[in-house]
């Protein structure tokens, strides 16, 4: 079965708290969309100081119409909106699939 995956880049900026975004901000995913099929999430922090990327989220649910809810949902305003708490980075998101 194949599940659906979200990339969650943070590109640019002048800072990224890493310690917030894996402690904080990833439970915080967690606890409002789990409930649209949210499944795991993963931090991952290039070690190339010269990728643009500071950060890549790897959020796994359950298939693509979970990710739609989820990003539809109410709850999705409180996640975006814990963003300024971690980085001024440019989020952007991709939407795929892993077999």
């Amino acid at each position: 079965m194949a599940n659906a995956i979200m990339i969650a880049t943070c590109s640019g900026g002048s800072f990224f708290d890493r310690d917030y975004y894996v402690d904080v901000h990833l439970p915080l995913a967690l606890q409002y969309w789990r409930p649209y099929g949210l499944e795991s999430a993963s931090a991952f922090f290039p070690r190339d100081a010269d990728f643009p990327d500071v950060s890549i989220g790897i959020y796994r649910f359950r298939d693509q119409a979970a990710i739609h809810a989820a990003l539809a949902s109410p709850e999705t305003e409180a996640v975006m909106a814990d963003v300024p708490q971690f980085t001024d980075a440019t989020v952007s998101r991709i939407i795929g699939f892993s077999a």
